[in-house]
């Protein structure tokens, strides 16, 4: 309850920000003076402002929700020998890696999971369950560290928001010039916007909006190979390919929220058409990935 509270406050937040931002900015409409025809330029603004400002409103403040949501306990002082070796193996593949050293975080949670969030690559958070450290090995935990720490270096949180960015605009742009489309050319209205022109809208908004999420998760799919890859590249193919046979074995049956859900260390499964929407490529693909790479 706790988490679906602080997402749909969250998105109220963003909402009414955005909101103010338009107000500001003029757009007040997306019709010309005289409530006949689209204006472009305050459409493409009032798309803009609501995709691209919504994307990276929700990145600017991702550290802060995450910790909320998954109450994630930041590391400030090891308080065991566990604790100290997370923090000192995270410095160590940071500097490997060339960022700065993210915060550290364990949450509470029986699924062995992982994830890496933050708008800067250098002030991000790693953070790993419970479930996950007893699930695993050091050398295993090891490997899950570094592939998140690979998806911070590689900047995988700024790129995503930038798609999902550009994705949402281009769904706002399209879903109303079919609602003003509707209105005008079927329903006959001259001047300004009728119901239909709101129903059209949304329910195209929708549409299109489950459409180009395949192209996001596309894109995420991806990130995920990458991060392999550089997890490989910092402690090794045979650990990485270790840790992801070990989550065949101990799948993360519970989700993480949904901003978080793409930097996770695996995400849930699915088959046929289904397999679009997925954020994560399969754990065998991922592997026999790790096992193409050349030693």
């Amino acid at each position: 309850m706790k988490r679906v509270f602080l997402f749909l406050a969250t998105n109220i937040a963003i909402i009414a920000v955005l909101s103010v931002v338009l107000n500001l900015l003029g757009v007040d409409g997306v019709l010309d003076e005289q409530g006949v025809n689209l204006d472009i330029r305050s459409l493409l603004i009032f798309s803009a402002v609501l995709g691209m400002g919504g994307s990276f409103i929700s990145l600017a403040i991702s550290k802060w929700s995450a910790k909320r949501m998954t109450g994630a306990k930041v590391i400030e002082s090891p308080a065991n020998d566990t604790e100290r070796w997370l923090v000192d193996t995270v410095k160590n593949q940071a500097e490997k890696a060339g960022i700065g050293m993210p915060e550290v975080a364990i949450y509470d949670a029986s699924e062995p999971n992982a994830f890496a969030t933050g708008m800067n690559r250098n002030k991000a958070l790693v953070a790993v369950s419970t479930g996950l450290m007893q699930a695993m090995s050091r050398d295993e935990v090891e490997a899950v560290l570094a592939h998140e720490v690979s998806h911070v270096a590689n900047g995988d949180m700024i790129t995503l928001a930038l798609i999902q960015g550009v994705v949402n605009t281009f769904v706002i742009v399209l879903s109303r010039v079919i609602g003003h489309f509707v209105d005008r050319v079927i329903l006959k209205n001259q001047r300004g916007h009728g119901i239909g022109y709101f129903i059209t809208s949304m329910v195209a908004q929708v549409v299109l909006g489950i459409l180009a999420s395949t192209i996001v998760m596309w894109f995420s799919r991806q990130r995920e190979y990458r991060a392999d890859a550089g997890a490989a590249e910092l402690v090794g193919s045979h650990k990485m390919a270790a840790a992801l046979r070990r989550l065949q074995g101990n799948p993360a049956q519970a989700q993480l929220p949904d901003q978080l859900a793409a930097f996770a260390i695996s995400g849930q499964i699915s088959s046929g058409i289904k397999r679009l929407f997925m954020s994560h490529p399969p754990l065998e693909e991922r592997i026999a990935a790790l096992e193409q790479r050349k030693p």
